[in-house]
């Protein structure tokens, strides 16, 4: 079935990543300060590559779009970051984080890349120790672990809420310590805009200084794309409004094929939509499920405060549905079923479109623990409470305080609101074991690429796979193709190829200023976030995706005929910047719904409606459509399916279950 290669080293799978570190072709030292290497994007993906890159001696040049490294998206990941290392005791092992991503997955990743990703894991805990980052720990000292969704062992490690600021900054101090030796060149408020190939190899970008608007050319002997995942195509996501998809779609228009796309992460936990004025969504992290336990009336239509509803009234749909997992089954699963509640008329909260979060029972049960190691026996339920209260506080306290200031309603006496919003996209540029695209020197890692988590993500993978890629993963493979480029000199940036690149994003530009049309760039990027949402969301069905892409196609038309972009293209121009993104979001929009139409199944975060089990659970098609889907991009806006064959060799598929 597989028409392209994904360069899986023979072997054992458990010793695959072991010989190949063993083996691989090296740079050494006196080469690698001749070598230039170019990062696009500071998160912990690209951050970590860059620092440790230059860390072994590469001249390395690094851009992000923001005005510093430490804001990067990766800085608003809240719950925290798994690793196997077994500090509770409870039968975790790098086997099994890699038979928990493949099966919360849905049996749709590589099974070489996932274990790679176990085994390093444990690395990343120790690397990130080092760098003082502020991990919890326990009353003796130990580094503290709690659950997250999909498995049932506690391997997430944390820093209260706030576990990827700490990590970004971790990385980012790490990083800074190469600009201040001179061996990083860091460009902020630049944006990537082309990717430049010469004879078929990525030999630098186009970049665009957002505060000048000047185009620069700047060369590289390979070229990294860490730039995270494109959920704002749907408008309103859990992403910081800045996210897009500009840079790994230019490098999908120029040969990258771009994987699975239709798979994108619904997250359960998040605070509901409030009305038309909204720019974006809140995350209320997966970490919350620990303790918090997810319910609605019995009743539908039920008006009732939920103080007003009594225990016997309250159907905790979770814990009814699946009893092994209860409330920390995975995102996809734990989205559909909040969705078919409120669908079904049990809805909370002025929308409907709501379930409660509800900490009362384990602020009790906290409170109670807490009086016994006071010597207070026989606790009444207002101790027990208070006391109870103050440990929530101490392990969520800036998640409740950020919920408070959001909605105007405290957290710690009413249960929060929450509902399922687009967050994490499993697509991305299709990558090989060694994390190169299909262009030749061309790299992507972390949410960028379509790496390591099938058609759902485990919670606190993220960070997890980000800093693996960056820290662990890419300095090896890397080297490999390098090793082939040291008798390469720097090609001057006046070369042809730069050239045409240039011209080729000057126009563009210049195109979205000339239109001088009636509608904003938010307008067409609010109407297609709604056509996304409503009809590649958390349920597909075949009419709604032939809909879509209709309607898709005339939105673009009417955007490069009547978008309005004030000001002009060589000046500070937020508008031109949106403008270019939700250009490249509409694009994609389109191949995700193609993606989606194609893949007559559901898994993981795809969920086509004519596709599900008796009991509205995920019914996967292993025998068609166990691959990869690696779209090419065609002349015109038109994609090409290559499809890569996945083999499970090490582990029984089967129909998942969390009961």
């Amino acid at each position: 079935m597989s028409d392209i290669n994904s360069n899986i080293p023979e072997g054992e799978l458990t010793s695959k990543w072991t010989k190949y570190k063993s083996s691989v072709p090296l740079v050494n030292p006196s080469n690698k300060r001749t070598i230039e290497v170019i990062i696009v994007g500071s998160g912990l993906a690209g951050a970590s590559a860059a620092a440790t890159l230059a860390e072994m001696g590469y001249k390395v040049k690094c851009f992000c779009f923001q005005d510093s490294p430490r804001r990067a998206h990766s800085i608003a990941a809240q719950g925290g970051i798994n690793a196997a290392k077994n500090y509770q005791n409870d039968g975790d092992s790098t086997y099994r984080l890699f038979y928990d991503t493949i099966k919360g997955g849905d049996y749709r990743a590589r099974e070489a890349n996932v274990h790679r990703l176990a085994e390093v894991s444990v690395n990343i805990i120790d690397q990130c120790v080092a760098q003082g980052v502020p991990l919890a720990r326990e009353y003796g000292g130990l580094l503290d672990n709690r659950s997250f969704g999909g498995t049932q062992v506690q391997r997430t490690f944390y820093a209260a809420g706030q576990t990827g600021q700490q990590l970004l900054l971790g990385a980012y101090s790490a990083l800074e310590r190469q600009i201040g030796m001179g061996k990083v060149e860091m460009y902020t408020r630049h944006e990537m805009l082309e990717v430049v190939k010469i004879d078929g190899k990525a030999r630098g970008i186009i970049a665009r200084n957002l505060i000048t608007g000047e185009l620069e050319r700047h060369f590289g002997h390979a070229v990294v794309l860490g730039t995270g995942g494109y959920g704002n195509v749907f408008y309103l996501s859990t992403n910081a409004m800045g996210s897009n998809v500009t840079a790994a779609w230019k490098a999908h228009k120029q040969g990258a094929y771009f994987a699975n796309p239709c798979y994108t992460q619904i997250h359960p936990t998040c605070i509901p939509v409030s009305g038309d004025h909204q720019s974006k969504l809140t995350l209320m992290s997966e970490s919350l499920r620990n303790d918090g336990r997810i319910w609605v009336p019995k009743k539908k239509d039920d008006t009732r405060k939920a103080s007003e509803i009594p225990e016997e009234e309250r159907d905790y749909y979770l814990e009814r549905r699946y009893p092994a997992f209860g409330n920390l089954v995975p995102r996809d699963v734990a989205s559909r079923a909040a969705k078919e509640r409120c669908d079904a008329g049990y809805g909370v909260g002025a929308s409907k479109l709501a379930v409660y979060l509800d900490f009362k029972a384990n602020t009790e049960r906290y409170g109670r623990i807490e009086a016994s190691k006071s010597g207070i026996h026989n606790p009444d339920k207002e101790t027990c409470m208070r006391l109870g209260t103050a440990v929530i506080k101490e392990k969520y306290g800036n998640l409740f305080d950020m919920y408070a200031q959001i909605t105007g309603e405290n957290p710690y006496e009413t249960p929060m609101r929450i509902y399922p919003a687009v967050h994490y996209t499993m697509g991305g540029l299709w990558v090989d074991y060694n994390l190169m695209t299909s262009v030749p020197g061309l790299y992507c890692t972390g949410e960028a690429n379509f790496s390591d988590h099938g058609a759902n993500r485990l919670g606190a993978s993220a960070l997890m796979q980000g800093l693996a890629d960056g820290y662990f993963v890419l300095p090896y493979t890397i080297g490999a193709y390098l090793s082939k480029e040291i008798s390469v000199k720097a090609i001057p940036t006046d070369h042809p190829a730069f050239v045409e690149a240039e011209e080729r994003a000057k126009g563009i530009l210049n195109t979205l200023i000339n239109i001088k049309g009636t509608k904003t760039v938010d307008h067409f990027h609010k109407r297609l976030g709604h056509i996304m949402w409503e009809k590649c969301g958390m349920a597909r069905n075949e009419k709604g995706l032939k809909e879509a892409i209709e309607d898709i196609r005339a939105l673009r038309a009417e955007f490069w005929s009547n978008v309005r972009v004030p000001g002009t293209a060589d000046e500070l121009n937020t508008e031109l910047e949106k403008a270019g993104r939700v250009a490249d979001f509409i694009e994609l929009g389109e191949l995700m719904c193609i993606d989606a139409l194609n893949r007559n199944e559901s898994c993981g975060g795809h969920f086509r409606e004519e596709y599900q089990t008796e009991e509205g659970e995920a019914l996967r098609d292993d025998v068609n459509y166990a691959y990869v889907a690696a779209w090419e991009f065609k002349e015109g806006v038109n994609f090409e399916l290559h499809k890569e064959e996945l083999k499970f060799e090490n582990i029984k598929v089967a129909q998942r279950s969390y009961k």
